[in-house]
């Protein structure tokens, strides 16, 4: 791609995603560019992966043709809006800010500014990830589409989500690898206490939940069959089953998963 893919923020997922694409073969890595008040974290990119770090935010919009707004949205409006008249019709802003709405945006930057909304999760930084991508129809041609599909899938999967949505998905996708870390730490938590070594325990934990997930994406069978097919009569995966229902396991992952939404709703509510 003869693309110049700037980086506005380098903190872990920004960096994430920049080592990504620049590691990929997709893009030269001098052609990704980054910028953070931080000098140290774009120096240290630079040092690793040779790409080019902006002295200025100005900078790096002039010399970018893809822009990727990797800062907390708290700030997103104090970012953009000294520089909103570089946004001409050819550069497309991605944003990976939680709870910003498209509309934020348009009004920053103005009703032509090409905009793309996503969410990436934190596997992102092993290339594991699952990244979200959200635009106004008629934005965005497919040639674009195809192009920024392309560069995160340097970091993971993707997929085309609409942005009615990207609120409610936030505790599927990006908050949800909090909840698997819990898991596995609760599982690696009970072989310890069986005699097992912590180090040994966590991997092995790992490992279970890791290919239970695989299993689903590649049998495309349903969870409940998956587990149906494990739970052998009178056996020990369905004294733990009946264990986890009477502790209302499956319940509490629903409530917790809707008081994320509820959170993400209340941030993305500040904008409107």
């Amino acid at each position: 791609m003869d693309l110049n893919i700037g980086f506005i923020g380098t903190g872990k997922m920004g960096s994430a995603i920049a080592r990504g694409i620049a590691l990929s073969g997709k893009i030269a890595p001098e052609k990704v560019r980054v910028y953070d008040v931080d000098s140290q974290k774009t120096k240290a990119l630079q040092d690793e992966l040779n790409v080019s770090v902006e002295k200025s935010i100005e900078d790096l919009i002039k010399n970018s043709d893809i822009i990727v707004l990797a800062v907390v949205p708290s700030i997103v409006k104090s970012v953009l809006e000294p520089h909103k008249g570089l946004f001409n019709n050819n550069k497309i802003l991605l944003s990976i800010a939680a709870g910003v709405p498209i509309k934020v945006f348009k009004t920053l930057l103005g009703d032509k500014a090409k905009i793309v909304r996503t969410m990436p999760n934190r596997p992102a930084l092993i290339g594991k990830g699952i990244t979200l991508i959200s635009f106004e129809s008629g934005t965005i041609s497919e040639e674009e589409y195809n192009t920024i599909k392309c560069l995160f899938e340097s970091v993971g999967k993707v997929e085309l989500m609409n942005e009615n949505l990207m609120d409610e998905v936030i505790a599927l996708t990006s908050s949800s690898p909090a909840y698997v870390f819990m898991l596995i730490e609760a599982m690696a938590n009970a072989a310890v206490l069986r005699g097992i070594p912590s180090n040994m325990a966590y991997k092995l934990a790992a490992y279970a939940v890791s290919g239970s997930a695989q299993m689903v994406l590649e049998t495309g069978k349903h969870p409940a069959e998956l587990k149906d097919e494990i739970c052998t009569p009178a056996g020990t995966t369905i004294e733990a089953v009946k264990t986890l229902e009477k502790h209302n396991f499956r319940y509490a992952i629903i409530e917790a998963m809707e008081e994320c939404t509820k959170k993400a709703k209340s941030i993305s509510e500040k904008y409107n």
